[in-house]
Order: structure tokens, then C-alpha cells, then sequence
């Protein structure tokens, strides 16, 4: 549904209890539903959620294609800044591909290139390595589809503020995805330890994010917007 969330807030105080499991396969945690896309999570609206989301399916477009195979999507952006929507300060999208590097998944391409533009000595920000590092306390994350362990650890190491997904790696596995099995939420589970409290927001807008995951594995399924099916897969096309 576009307007199922749920909220986990990771501290070295807070303990989970038994709660829900995806299939058996993922730890045992407790969430708390928000159902209502009025409510403000972290003080922002649902609208401003969305369009950060919208952000991260953009990217694909802005730095591969409007369908690429690996549709995977992440915007960084600061909430702190007092400007409505927020500062977009970065975005990445899945480059294994073009790099061969199999590590470069959106989230993590996004914090690689945040890095450098924080650390850029003639860019906006011109932080030292240490300052970027706190700086991503004030920093969410928004990425179109629910981050691997990989990915997941990442953030938490990093120490975002939030981390946003739309589809969810239960219905990439639906779809057809080979997923390694590990929920985000039990990432933050794990990471108690670690200094920096966390806000993870999960399954936002999946009725605009969950399309560009399902046309993969399934030839009937139409192509994203921009995009023509050719030889059995999804092309843009050409103006």
C-alpha cells in the first residue's frame, strides 16, 4: 500500500521484544504502524516523504536510464536546513554495472558521492573528513527499495538521522529478486550498540516504487514510464 509505513527508532537503550517476522526468515521485532499519511514522522509530512521518494526513482534517469535493470534509487538529503522540503544534497543510483564493482548499490553510490561533495575544498560545503562524518547525523536518506544488509549496515555505520525505503525486500523476493534475506529493521536491531540514534521509515509511496522492480522477471508486465520492451526487456526510448 502507498501509505504503509512503519517507524523503529535505534538507541543503545531501547530493547525489542518479539514481535512481527517476514516469512520466518527475519529476527523477531516490533513495529509501530503509522497508518494515516497526514501524521508527521520526525516532524516531516507524508507530502514531503513522497516527494523525496519521487526523488530517488528520478535519479535512475538522471544517472543511468529510466529503466535500468538494477532500478535502484537513493536521494540524500537535509530536513535540518529550514527550507520547506529540504536541501538535496546528494543521489545515487545502482552502478555495478558500468563500474563492475559489486558493492555500488544505490545507497551505497549515494554516500560515496556524498562524501565528496561534503569534503569538496571549492564545493558548498568544504567540511573536513571528520566534519562530514557528523554531518550525517542531520542527514536522511531516501532510497526506492528496502536497502541489503550490505547497504543497511552502511547506513547505520554512517549514522543517518533517518533512512526511508519504498518496496520492501519481501515483495523483491515476491517478484522474482534474489535477496539476501535479512530485513533492515533487524539491522537496526543489531546496532544498539552504536552511538548514534536512527529513525527507519519503511515501505513509502510503494504504489509509484514497486513498479520499476516488476517488470524484470515478468515480460507482461509494462515498462516504466519512457521505456519500450525490447527483446524482452525494458529500453528507453529514443528521442
Amino acid at each position: 500500500m502507498a501509505f504503509h509505513l512503519f517507524w523503529l527508532v535505534a538507541t543503545s537503550f531501547l530493547h525489542l521484544a518479539a514481535g512481527h517476522s517476514h516469512h520466518g526468515h527475519y529476527q523477531d521485532y516490533v513495529q509501530a504502524p503509522i497508518q494515516e499519511p497526514s501524521l508527521a514522522i520526525n516532524g516531516i509530512p507524508f507530502d514531503t516523504r513522497a516527494y523525496w521518494m519521487r526523488r530517488a526513482n528520478q535519479a535512475l534517469s538522471d544517472l543511468v536510464s529510466p529503466c535500468p535493470f538494477g532500478a535502484f534509487g537513493t536521494v540524500i538529503v537535509n530536513h535540518t536546513d529550514g527550507s520547506g522540503l529540504g536541501e538535496l544534497v546528494c543521489i545515487g543510483a545502482n552502478n555495478i554495472s558500468a563500474t563492475g564493482n559489486p558493492t555500488l548499490h544505490g545507497e551505497m553510490a549515494a554516500i560515496h558521492n556524498c562524501t565528496a561533495i561534503l569534503t569538496d575544498p571549492t564545493g558548498p560545503y568544504n567540511l573536513t573528513a571528520s566534519e562530514a562524518q557528523d554531518a550525517f547525523a542531520s542527514l536522511s536518506l531516501y532510497t526506492n527499495a528496502e536497502s541489503c544488509p550490505m547497504c543497511a549496515s552502511a547506513i547505520r555505520w554512517a549514522g543517518f538521522k533517518e533512512y526511508i525505503y519504498g518496496t520492501s525486500i519481501e515483495t523483491l523476493i515476491e517478484k522474482g529478486w534474489g535477496q539476501i534475506r535479512v530485513a533492515s529493521i533487524e539491522i537496526f536491531e543489531r546496532s544498539f550498540d552504536l552511538s548514534s540514534p536512527s529513525r527507519l521509515i519503511g515501505e513509502v509511496l510503494t504504489n509509484e516504487t514497486d513498479p520499476y522492480f516488476l517488470w524484470q522477471y515478468d515480460p507482461s508486465y509494462p515498462c516504466p514510464s519512457g521505456c519500450q520492451r525490447v527483446k524482452g526487456s525494458c529500453s528507453a526510448i529514443e528521442e
